[in-house]
């Protein structure tokens, strides 16, 4: 999929500069957060022997091949030439890591690698569920304006790794305050259910609403892809 070049705000040639600025500002802080992310969450998971603290990590080092992939795209100004190639990357990244995180649950279900008490854990959780919805609002938010199917992509890539540290901070304190082990991997078999649904689209070059969005109102008028409800996704 690439870009759609009609007429309005996400045509002008000045409002399209200063969006793909943005774009790899943001990809730039993704990679950044990630990379400090996955490091405290693989090592707080080694000296806890968490599994879903190491899991955690490694989805953050997947993140970081989406949103590099994003900012290869966007490294020439003729990013559109690069979207099919930084779909696929994203694509691949999301069942990498749907198939991670459906072994590590099941591993965690059969009694191998269960969560354990972490503090640092918990405050990486809770802090993630702050940073990422941020940054995923607002490069979906450009992605969509500048008519980008890779960058809101790799948005939803992000907003996973929200629900993910959801995910692992419900998991966390559940098992800590009441033993219960089992609460991590059922909830993040339905994380890797949804990884898949969103790789299957980036694959596909399906991105709810990667059109600028003077044309949204047009363009997916019908589909309910831009409905209110649909954008605060």
């Amino acid at each position: 999929m690439t870009a759609v070049n009609l007429p309005g705000l996400g045509s002008s040639p000045a409002r399209r500069a200063l969006l793909q600025r943005r774009v790899r500002l943001l990809v730039a802080a993704t990679i950044t957060y990630n990379v400090i992310e996955a490091a405290v969450a693989i090592t707080a998971g080694t000296i806890a022997s968490s599994a879903a603290l190491i899991g955690f990590g490694l989805d953050s080092i997947v993140e970081v091949a989406s949103a590099a992939a994003v900012a290869w795209q966007f490294s020439t100004a003729d990013h559109e030439r690069r979207e099919r190639a930084a779909l696929r990357v994203i694509a691949i990244s999301f069942f990498a890591l749907a198939a991670y995180v459906t072994f590590d649950a099941v591993r965690a279900l059969l009694g191998v690698g269960a969560a354990e008490h972490s503090t640092a854990g918990l405050i990486l959780a809770a802090l993630s569920l702050v940073v990422m919805p941020f940054l995923s609002q607002a490069q979906r938010r450009a992605g969509r304006e500048l008519g980008s199917a890779s960058a809101v992509a790799d948005s939803k890539q992000t907003l996973l790794c929200t629900y993910l540290s959801g995910v692992l901070l419900v998991g966390l304190a559940l098992n800590s305050l009441f033993g219960w082990s089992w609460a991590d991997p059922i909830a993040a078999l339905v994380i890797a259910a949804v990884a898949v649904k969103e790789g299957r689209e980036a694959w596909r070059g399906d991105a709810c609403c990667a059109v600028p969005a003077a044309a949204a109102s047009s363009s997916t008028a019908h589909d309910g892809c831009c409905s209110p409800t649909r954008e605060a996704e």
